[in-house]
């Protein structure tokens, strides 16, 4: 994903590294690369057009456009023939105790979690236990509207038109997220079928499905059909206590720590953890068809519906372009679809705040190239990456506007925040369980005199007062105010991040009583 819609959650915190520091911490990066055992012996790589790159001249490149970019680390596959052929890692996965990143190290793999769970609805598919084509109300033992979560679809008939091909192909109609619209509300915003707008909340309804389909959970159903299958040991899409030993922090445009991503629930549009080896080894199996037959694999990355929006986000904007019609861009079942100098090429990409991803397949080569970032910056490289690790690919980086690091402006200068100190009391009043939608709760709690947020399942984050009533992150740039102000239990959170308030709702509990996510 590409822009700041394309967030699942709203942007919380990490812990503080100096931007001062930055310089420094990417000039480790030349003695911290790790490469994989599973790297071939061969030191010469083979690009698209037949060229050929010595592995060190693939080394310098990667480790000088992280230094240049101040990507804290990423990991680099690339394929040949449906192979491997190359696994190597680059950077930090911890900058405060100077941790290497590796092939094995855990990563959130963000929305290319989207691409490996429609892999896993096609075999379901396969198996004749799901229809492309069947109304997913015809799934539901009650209407799509009875649900909780979709309530707000309710008297909206064309929830009955809704199929797994359009939540697969992003046609549903729906938003990215609801939290991203004006009301905050899930709507149908044009007919199901007749147009491309990225959705989160397709997918979600679409995991929804399958769980009742197979009474199974999509944790369950991701491990038994394609992380057992495929020896994916550091995969899953909830976090697991093996993961402890190996695993790599987020860090945002500055050099901050975000931390990792433990979610306990699964999600399809997003939750799983995974690494540069066990997501290599999976584009691996795909290309050789070692998952899905070739008639299913066919229909997968067969176009689904063309593609005429000028940017991928915001989903929804209207402006269209015929810029991208010589390479046909479109979108099949989980993964968008082009033509290349090399044939038909298939992709995902992973944006959520610390993680930038690319992956990038060719059909009829069995090539590709899988691109793993633990910072913000990560998408500043992907165009110089992949121009020089693969040549020519007519990639639709417009499109996705990935602008090149040597293009972007310079960063703002942070925000000065001045801490006061408050009573218990004070602090005591703000605690308590916000809502911003069914999807996005927050839990402020109080902690040995400090106050921390929760948002959903993810790690717990300082919030330090600024005044009775306006609070901040010590690691991002969220800034919290309380409502109302005259000392009395809040009623109302407003969350200012990227130039937008988003107003989250108390639940009328006690602190006491307020459960965890």
């Amino acid at each position: 994903m590409t822009a700041p819609e394309a967030r699942r959650y709203v942007h919380i915190a990490g812990t503080l590294l100096l931007l001062s520091l930055v310089p420094s911490i990417f000039g480790e990066s030349r003695t911290t690369a790790q490469a994989s055992s599973s790297s071939p012996s061969s030191t010469v790589i083979q690009r698209l057009d037949g060229s050929k790159l010595t592995t060190s001249a693939v080394d310098e490149e990667v480790t000088h456009l992280i230094e240049a970019a101040h990507v804290t680390g990423v990991g680099i596959a690339i394929f040949h023939h449906g192979q491997i052929s190359y696994l190597h890692a680059y950077g930090l996965r911890d900058t405060e105790k100077g941790l290497p990143l590796t092939p094995d190290s855990v990563m959130t793999s963000a929305s290319l979690s989207k691409a490996a769970f429609a892999t896993v609805v096609m075999k379901l598919v396969q198996q004749g236990k799901l229809d492309l084509d069947k109304p997913v109300e015809q799934y539901l033992s009650a209407p799509l509207s009875d649900y909780r979560r979709y309530t707000d679809l309710k008297g909206d008939d064309r929830t009955k038109k809704i199929t797994l091909r359009m939540l697969l192909s992003h046609t549903s109609g729906f938003p990215n997220w609801r939290s991203f619209t004006d009301d905050q509300k899930l709507h149908i915003f044009f007919d199901p079928g007749t147009r491309y707008a990225y959705s989160g909340e397709g997918i979600d309804l679409a995991q929804l499905v399958v769980e009742i389909v197979t009474n199974k959970s999509d944790e369950e159903l991701m491990r038994d059909n394609l992380f057992l299958p495929l020896n994916m040991t550091r995969t899953s899409m909830v976090w697991q206590p093996a993961f402890e030993s190996d695993y790599a922090n987020g860090y945002d445009e500055y050099g901050r720590s975000l931390g990792p991503e433990k979610r306990s629930r699964p999600d399809a549009a997003g939750s799983m953890q995974t690494t540069l080896r066990d997501y290599a080894t999976f584009l691996s199996a795909l290309m050789q068809g070692k998952i899905l037959d070739a008639k299913t694999t066919r229909e997968m990355l067969q176009p689904q519906i063309k593609i005429h929006s000028a940017h991928q986000f915001p989903s929804l904007a209207t402006e269209t372009t015929t810029a991208n019609d010589p390479i046909l861009l479109s979108y099949g079942l989980g993964w968008g679809l082009y033509t290349s100098p090399s044939g038909p090429a298939f992709f995902k990409e992973g944006h959520d705040e610390g993680w930038r991803h690319l992956a990038l397949c060719f059909d009829k080569k069995g090539d590709g190239l899988l691109i793993l970032t633990n910072s913000s910056n990560g998408e500043g490289i992907f165009k110089p990456l992949v121009d020089s690790l693969l040549g020519a690919t007519s990639f639709p980086f417009d499109w996705e506007s990935y602008t090149p690091y040597t293009e972007l402006p310079p960063l703002p200068p942070l925000k000065q925040h001045t801490k006061v100190t408050l009573s218990p009391d004070q602090l005591k009043r703000v605690t308590g369980k916000y809502i911003l939608s069914p999807q996005v709760t927050i839990i402020v709690t109080l902690d040995d005199g400090k106050l921390f947020m929760q948002e959903n399942s993810e790690p717990k984050q300082e919030l330090l007062p600024e005044s009775p009533q306006d609070f901040y992150s010590p690691t991002t740039t969220d800034e919290y105010t309380f409502t109302p102000a005259d000392g009395t239990s809040a009623e109302r959170m407003v969350l200012h991040a990227d130039g937008k308030d988003f107003t989250l709702n108390r639940q009328k509990e006690t602190p006491a009583q307020v459960p965890h996510p």
